[in-house]
C-alpha cells in the first residue's frame, strides 16, 4: 500500500500516491461507535474503539489500494465489510485463542503441563501467544510490499513526533524524529497479549472453581468460550494502558510499559525515504483540515 492514514478526533484522512506520482489525499468522517456517553468512559471504551478502527482500517485498505491501482472502483459493501470483519476477528480468535491452548493442552499430554487449572499450562499459552505473533511479523517483514508497509509505518510515526513537539512539517525537518512512537498499535497488540496471558491465568481456574464440566471435551470447549468473552475486558484494559503510557510517556514507569512495544516497532516499522515522508505529512495535514 502505497499511502498513510492518520485520525484526529473526528476526521480520518487517507493519503495515497499514485502511479503517475501525485499524491491523493482523502478526508472522511471517522465511523464511530462510541457516540453515547457511556460508551466513551474508561474500561468501556477500549472494545468499541477496536472494533471501529478494525471497520475505518478496512475501509482506508480498500480506498487506498484502489487508488494505487488508478482504478475507480466503489467502495467496499456492508456485506463484504462484515464479512472481512468476521473473517479477521474469527482468525485472530483461532489463532491467539484456540491454537495456544491446544497446544497447552498438547503439552499436558506430554507431561510438561498441568491442566488449565494450573499455571504452568496457562504459561504455555502465553509462551505459544508471544512466539506467533513475534515470528509472524518478522516473516512477514521479508516481502517487499510488506516492507514498504513498515516504510510507511515508520514515516507516520515520525511526522506524528515532528506535529507533537511543533515542528514545521517537511521531510528535512521530519527525517530525524524517530520511527517509534508509545501510541502504537503493535504497542497496543502486545499489551493485548500481555493482558490477556495475566487474566487467563487468573481468571480461567477462578471460574473452574465455581462450575466446569465433567465431560473432558465439554470442559475445554467451556474455557475456550470463556477466553473469548474475556477478550472484551482484555482489550478494553490493555487500551487504556496504552492511552496512560502514550499520555505520561515521559515518566520512568510508563517508558518501561511502553518499551516491550517499542522493541517491537523495531520489527514493524523501517526507516522511510523522503517520497514517503511527504505521503505522511500529507495525511497528517488532511486530518487537521490543512491545504
Amino acid at each position: 500500500m502505497e499511502g498513510v492514514m492518520i485520525r484526529s478526533k473526528n476526521c480520518l484522512a487517507i493519503a495515497v500516491r499514485r502511479p503517475d506520482g501525485e499524491i491523493f489525499v482523502e478526508t472522511r468522517p471517522w465511523f464511530s461507535l462510541t457516540d453515547a456517553k457511556w460508551l466513551k468512559k474508561p474500561f468501556v471504551r477500549g472494545f468499541p474503539v477496536l472494533l471501529e478502527t478494525l471497520v475505518n482500517g478496512i475501509k482506508a485498505l480498500n480506498f487506498s489500494a484502489q487508488q494505487a491501482l488508478d482504478e475507480e472502483e466503489g467502495e467496499i459493501s456492508p456485506w463484504a465489510m462484515t464479512l472481512t470483519m468476521v473473517s479477521a476477528i474469527g482468525f485472530a480468535l483461532l489463532l491467539f485463542v484456540v491454537a495456544p491452548h491446544m497446544f497447552s493442552l498438547g503439552m499436558k499430554w506430554l507431561g510438561l503441563s498441568g491442566g488449565a487449572e494450573a499455571l504452568s499450562f496457562h504459561m504455555w499459552d502465553g509462551l505459544f501467544k508471544l512466539v506467533m505473533f513475534v515470528g509472524y511479523i518478522l516473516c512477514i517483514s521479508f516481502i517487499p510490499d510488506i516492507r514498504r508497509v513498515f516504510q510507511y509505518h515508520g514515516a507516520e510515526h515520525k511526522v506524528i513526533w515532528a506535529f507533537e513537539n511543533n515542528v514545521t512539517l517537511s521531510p528535512e525537518a521530519v527525517r530525524d524524529f524517530s520511527r517509534l512512537h508509545p501510541r502504537c498499535g503493535t504497542t497496543f497488540l502486545l499489551f493485548v497479549l500481555a493482558v490477556s496471558i495475566v487474566l487467563y491465568t487468573f481468571l480461567v481456574p477462578l471460574l473452574l472453581q465455581f462450575w466446569a464440566p465433567e465431560n473432558g471435551v465439554l470442559k475445554q470447549a467451556y474455557i475456550i468460550g470463556v477466553k473469548f468473552v474475556l477478550m472484551v475486558p482484555i482489550s478494553a484494559i490493555s487500551y487504556e494502558i496504552i492511552k496512560f503510557s502514550g499520555k505520561f510517556h515521559k515518566n520512568i514507569l510508563c517508558k518501561a510499559l511502553a518499551c516491550p512495544g517499542l522493541a517491537m516497532q523495531m520489527l514493524t516499522t523501517h526507516e522511510p525515504d523522503d517520497a514517503q515522508i511527504e505521503v505522511a505529512i500529507a495525511a497528517l495535514n488532511g486530518a487537521l483540515g490543512r491545504k
